[in-house]
């Protein structure tokens, strides 16, 4: 989950439910796709609105970015049975919604304010029939699923990054915290939940410096999460394994599916839910570009959004060539 700064969207960006083969989607899409498209895959408790400060500064440097709320979280919602969460189902959303911006992007539409191009100009992407592979970020738990899907079909993407997510199963203390979180699920309310997490006084929770109306979004999100996405979430936070070498293996190969595919590991300076070291060391495992945003934690999105977009669009650009 991260502390969204603010939450009134900007004029490049707007709010709609993206149709897939899988179902729709709630979604925040911002700017053109000049150099390219960018989806957002938000982490445990988050949503779409975790990477508003993202979109403005994405948009100008020329790329499309759509943050996504994955099945069962906020405003795209989900079935009440957690097998519907499983990381497989979880990574087959991710390839259909990937499908789905592909087919968009080759279709002309109105341009949305990014001050560079229209729909239909030599340098705008849309409209052109072609069907330009996406750049895939996952944010903690959006990461797990991310490698899932690259994993599964490497082929709609254009690159990789992996930002404050780790190699394995969230730290020790984290896995304390979802414990708890699973043995309160079956026995109370979501609001009786909220109560109880606030008075644990996670890193990222509202204080007294949080605005209001971001504070008051933040409980309405978590009450409308699916209590099922959750459960099964949790599980995987806990339990999942190392798959770095396998990941590596499949990114880095050339063959049918095309050329190696870049990949990106991002992370603040500081992390509670996998220790830095922890990641460093994955990113050398898989031969990736490393960036570390100083001065953040968990959430470099939310926290430093100018020098993350910064380093994405830097990334995405080097990827591109």
């Amino acid at each position: 989950m991260s502390k969204p700064p603010f939450l009134v969207l900007p004029p490049v960006a707007r709010a709609y439910r993206l149709a897939t083969a899988r179902g729709e989607f709630a979604v925040h899409d911002a700017g053109e796709p000049r150099l390219g498209t960018a989806m957002l895959l938000p982490g445990f408790t988050g949503s779409k609105e975790d990477f508003i400060a993202l979109l403005e500064p994405l948009a100008g440097a020329g790329y499309r970015a759509v943050a996504v709320d994955q099945r069962g979280q906020y405003e795209t919602g989900g079935p009440r049975t957690e097998a519907a969460y499983a990381r497989a189902e979880l990574a087959l959303d991710a390839l259909a919604l990937a499908e789905a911006l592909q087919q968009d992007d080759g279709v002309a539409r109105p341009d949305r304010g990014s001050g560079s191009g229209t729909a239909n100009s030599p340098d705008s992407g849309r409209g052109s029939g072609t069907r330009r592979a996406v750049h895939l970020l996952g944010h903690s738990l959006g990461g797990l699923i991310a490698r899932e899907a690259v994993l599964r079909d490497r082929t709609p993407f254009a690159s990789l990054t992996l930002m404050s997510s780790g190699p394995a199963a969230v730290s020790a203390t984290q896995q304390h915290r979802l414990k708890l979180l699973l043995g309160a699920l079956p026995v109370m309310t979501a609001e009786e939940i909220w109560q109880a997490m606030r008075e644990l006084d996670p890193v990222e929770a509202a204080d007294e410096s949080t605005p209001p109306e971001v504070a008051g979004f933040m409980h309405e999100r978590w009450l409308a999460h699916v209590p099922e996405q959750l459960s099964a979430t949790a599980q995987q936070l806990i339990a999942e394994s190392d798959r770095v070498g396998e990941l590596a293996a499949a990114v880095s190969a050339s063959g049918p599916d095309g050329p190696a595919l870049p990949v990106h590991v991002l992370s603040g300076s500081v992390d509670y839910a996998w220790p830095v070291p922890l990641i460093d060391d994955m990113a050398v495992r898989l031969g990736a570009v490393r960036t570390v945003v100083q001065g953040a934690g968990h959430s470099p999105n939310a926290e430093r959004p100018g020098e993350t977009a910064r380093a994405l669009a830097d990334f995405w650009s080097g990827a591109s060539d």
